[in-house]
């Protein structure tokens, strides 16, 4: 069954595209005020602890790298039926791990479990809209992904306070479960019949070679991936510096990390209103200087003037920028290229899992109980991404 194009979606069908992609987000929202107590009941540091997120980062990584190309192939519920039976299974072995190393390849594989419905959400969307209308749905998911931060974060610590981390972990099942549900009862086919020609006349590595030989696809790519690793930075190492270094409690800790998502949530409706006057590319021109601009006042605050509370608010305007960055360097990778919209999605968040870690792991490898090496990594990530936009992705007469 082939759906046709539908201008305007449903509150239903955002609600359940916005818990899809919100799977990652819940997932490592949710356990973030876990990660001290994993670490002290294993007795292990907080780097070792911080293995357990860099596994799950890439599993999404390479989950999504097969994800979209097998959605082109044989259709977009299959795929999300599938993960999201992996990852109920995976999060009850992640409950019940005995040891931290299987603790940290449950995680591996609750990973290639939830990026099934991320990639193919994205996916689902470029079915049915095009560039501009594209990045409006984006900025809507993005509300509804906002609920994870605001939400999970406290809940998670509440489960750790009053229960175990093993809790958190049978709440992620009972979630996957709740949304396996709703993609069975109400998610329609997307897939075009031209969709699933291109796919069969190619191989997936063909697809990918086809996608990266396009310099915008590469350039809106990596102002994404960049883009998301000042988020993959921050969300690896804010527990550790908010709540063992900066001495607040895992409540708090919530509340703050609630905060700071408002302003991602925020800025991604105002960048809705502004689709309404400007182009895509022309907010995210203004989005990527801007976020080169408070990159480097959040670094200068970190070596010069590391007060909590000034770097607190640094990082709040910081991570603003993402919700402008994020819908619209979708919208433009994916508009590039429809006919290999899944493809592209998995290509997509397979370099921003991966590019995430990365970054992430770079952050953690020159820890030393301040937050210079977060700063210094999530201002060369966004300059990256600057440069990539104007470099890449921008058609010539945009940067003219």
């Amino acid at each position: 069954m082939h759906a046709p194009a539908r201008p305007h979606p449903t509150r239903g069908t955002i609600l359940l595209l916005g818990a899809l992609t919100a799977f990652g987000a819940l997932t490592i929202d949710l356990y973030l005020p876990a990660l001290p107590a994993i670490g002290t009941g294993f007795g292990a540091t907080p780097a070792a602890a911080q293995r357990t997120l860099v596994a799950f980062f890439i599993g999404m990584a390479i989950g999504q790298l097969v994800y979209g190309p097998v959605s082109d192939r044989i259709g977009r519920r299959p795929p999300i039926l599938f993960g999201i039976g992996l990852y109920i299974a995976a999060s009850l072995a992640c409950a019940f791990a005995p040891t931290l190393g299987t603790l940290i390849a449950g995680r591996f594989v609750q990973a290639l479990g939830c990026c099934s419905g991320m990639v193919i959400a994205r996916a689902v969307v470029r079915d049915r809209f095009d560039h501009q209308d594209s990045a409006r749905i984006f900025s809507l998911l993005t509300l509804v992904l906002g609920v994870a931060p605001l939400v999970a974060p406290t809940v998670g610590g509440w489960l750790v306070t009053v229960l175990s981390w093993r809790a958190v972990f049978g709440g992620m099942a009972l979630f996957g479960g709740v949304v396996g549900l709703a993609v069975w009862l109400r998610l329609d086919e997307s897939r075009s019949l031209e969709t699933e020609a291109k796919a069969r006349s190619e191989s997936p590595f063909g697809a990918y070679v086809a996608l990266l030989r396009q310099r915008r696809l590469v350039g809106y790519l990596l102002v994404g991936a960049f883009g998301g690793a000042t988020l993959f930075t921050y969300i690896a190492s804010a527990p550790d510096l908010i709540i063992m270094v900066w001495g607040f409690s895992p409540a708090a800790f919530g509340v703050i990390f609630a905060i700071i998502a408002v302003g991602v949530i925020g800025s991604s409706q105002v960048n809705r209103q502004l689709l309404n006057r400007y182009s895509s590319d022309a907010v995210l021109r203004v989005a990527a200087l801007a976020g080169v601009a408070t990159g480097a006042a959040l670094l200068a605050a970190a070596v010069f003037a590391p007060d909590k509370w000034l770097l607190l608010a640094l990082l709040f305007l910081t991570l603003s920028s993402y919700g402008f960055v994020s819908a619209n360097t979708l919208a433009g990778g994916l508009s590039v290229d429809p006919l290999r919209s899944g493809s592209a999605s998995g290509l997509f968040g397979a370099s921003s899992f991966g590019i995430g870690a990365g970054a992430a792991t770079l952050a953690g490898a020159f820890h030393d109980g301040t937050a210079r090496p977060m700063a210094a990594v999530m201002a060369a990530s966004l300059t990256f991404a600057a440069v990539a936009l104007y470099g890449l992705a921008l058609p010539r007469r945009a940067r003219a």
